[in-house]
């Protein structure tokens, strides 16, 4: 992967959003640390990155704001948030029951449940992709580093 295909920073705009709760804000940093670590973020057309990446939801719509190294804008792309909806609301009910299971149940199944958590994941990484086609290519790992953190930016408490 070339370095000007990736991103080189990270920031969401989760000012308005309640304070997350523990487990939400590891989810988090974990998914940023793992997306600055390693990812794949290419914009068609373009060679001059690597790229600054800013998430906001703003009128109901998510916004990738994709800067150069220098900050000077690049791209930038308003998604409607409707396809993630239901997804989104799935993935924070089985994380829910899978937090919970991992303080009272046997590992057989607090594992079943964490399979159900990724492959609710995967869905929401697939729509991601499906809805950046076009605008950005980027790899599966990348895609499920981005939707845990559109997850982060739809927590409500």
């Amino acid at each position: 992967m070339a370095e000007a295909n990736r991103i080189l920073s990270i920031e969401l705009d989760d000012s308005g959003l309640p304070a997350p709760t523990a487990e939400v804000e590891q989810e988090r940093k974990v998914a940023i640390f793992d997306l600055l670590e390693e990812n794949e973020f290419i914009l068609p057309g373009r060679g001059d990155g690597p790229w600054r990446l800013f998430l906001s939801v703003q009128d109901r719509r998510l916004v990738f704001d994709v800067r150069t190294e220098a900050g000077e804008p690049a791209a930038a792309f308003h998604l409607s948030l409707s396809p993630f909806r239901q997804i989104i609301r799935d993935y924070f009910q089985i994380c829910e029951s899978y937090y919970d299971a991992v303080k009272r149940l046997p590992p057989s199944q607090i594992e079943a449940i964490d399979m159900g958590r990724r492959g609710i994941h995967n869905e929401g990484a697939r729509v991601l992709k499906e809805r950046l086609e076009g605008k950005v290519e980027t790899d599966d790992k990348t895609a499920r580093r981005l939707f845990t953190l559109v997850c982060v930016l739809h927590f409500r408490g």
